[in-house]
């Protein structure tokens, strides 16, 4: 067994519910003045009011910060920050998907630390402290609630990670009520998105690829897998919802420490420049990437594969590599996820500029358990064109 090191999230709550008694479970970690992190359009919705009513009645003095955007550039953590410091915050809460996450992770550290954003760049580049931090997610995706990751975007569309256990929340709260009016595309694509993140993770070439996530992947799999298409059709049952954010935060757990690998690689070109959502953009190049990998690959998809669809017990175990990803394809389609980079407008001549950036993502390729070139990268996307 190789050596290895496994951090995750320290308190993690999970109940139908908790969003509206968020301040009983984060004050104490968090403090009297709270800056609540999300999204306007989570705002509009009404997502975020019983918690805000919560830490109010409690006592809490609270500032929103709503300026989050999708693929979050630079300038939106960069806002929070100053916010965080004139309002002399003693923590940080996010209620959101990835992006309010990832924003409130990185703000938190750099108002916690004093370092500049540039200098946090990169894995475990962050010297901290941060600031406390709890973090609520509204979509079964990320996992970022248990990550020692975030995503910015840095430029006009290049993304670029912090990659630091400073990052890793004191508090992740699930709360299934917060997802019951995802739309299905949305519920779709950031499921694909979690089974994405336990299948890299489990097949990952990283050194600290280790049993513990090994473990949470399958669960992972198993809950995402028997729970999505209920999710996605069947928007208000609570126990497929609970399900899918409990599958999620496996799923984040475990590449949180075994990370992931090219299918994201690939991904962050799609959504950097065309604005594509993250979990289609994993959606939209899956397949063919794990096609790719299969000569180096197909007995660790084989070992996974009836995981999330068991009825892959009935075949040969040397034939499950590819009926696994048959299988993915088969999902995308039953769940209606667009098909094909041209679905989503993009053109035919971005594919070797797009092909340029993913090979900028060393942090993720050299996890791929198969080594790829410039013309590997560029014929996948053709394929997934």
């Amino acid at each position: 067994m190789n050596d290895f090191i496994f951090n995750t999230t320290k308190t993690i709550v999970s109940q139908l519910g908790a969003a509206a008694r968020i301040a009983e479970i984060v004050i104490p970690v968090l403090g009297p003045r709270i800056v609540l992190v999300t999204d306007a359009g989570l705002r509009r919705a009404g997502l975020i009011e019983p918690a805000l009513a919560s830490l109010r009645s409690a006592g809490a003095s609270v500032e929103i910060f709503d300026e989050v955007v999708a693929d979050p550039p630079e300038a939106n953590v960069l806002a929070l920050v100053g916010l965080i410091r004139e309002h002399e915050t003693t923590g940080v809460l996010a209620i959101g998907g990835g992006s309010p996450m990832d924003v409130a992770k990185v703000a938190a550290l750099i108002a916690g630390g004093g370092e500049q954003l540039s200098e946090v760049y990169g894995v475990n580049k962050a010297r901290g402290p941060r600031l406390p931090l709890a973090l609520v997610p509204t979509t079964a995706g990320t996992g970022s609630e248990v990550t020692p990751v975030a995503i910015i975007t840095t430029g006009e569309a290049m993304k670029a990670g912090v990659v630091s256990p400073l990052l890793l929340p004191d508090i992740a709260v699930l709360d299934a009520e917060l997802t019951i009016g995802l739309p299905a595309a949305v519920t779709a694509a950031t499921g694909i998105d979690a089974m994405v993140h336990a299948i890299e993770s489990y097949a990952s070439a990283s050194p600290n690829n280790n049993p513990i996530s090994q473990g949470l992947a399958r669960q992972a799999l198993r809950l995402l897998g028997a729970n999505i298409r209920e999710a996605t059709f069947n928007g208000a049952n609570r126990d497929a919802r609970a399900a899918m954010l409990l599958g999620s935060l496996f799923a984040g757990q475990a590449f949180g420490n075994s990370p992931v690998a090219a299918v994201h690689a690939l991904a962050y070109p799609i959504g950097g420049h065309f604005h594509v959502p993250h979990g289609l953009s994993n959606a939209l190049v899956l397949a063919p990437v794990l096609r790719f990998n299969l000569p180096k690959a197909r007995h660790i998809y084989a070992e996974i594969a009836a995981d999330a669809f068991p009825e892959l017990t009935a075949i040969a175990f040397d034939a499950r590599g590819e009926a696994f990803v048959d299988k993915l394809v088969e999902l995308n389609r039953d769940l209606k996820v667009p098909e094909g980079l041209h679905s989503v407008q993009i053109p035919r001549d971005a594919l070797p500029m797009m092909a340029r950036d993913a090979m900028k993502q060393t942090r993720l390729l050299v996890n791929n358990p198969r080594e790829l070139s410039y013309e590997d990268v560029l014929g996948i996307y053709e394929e997934a064109f």
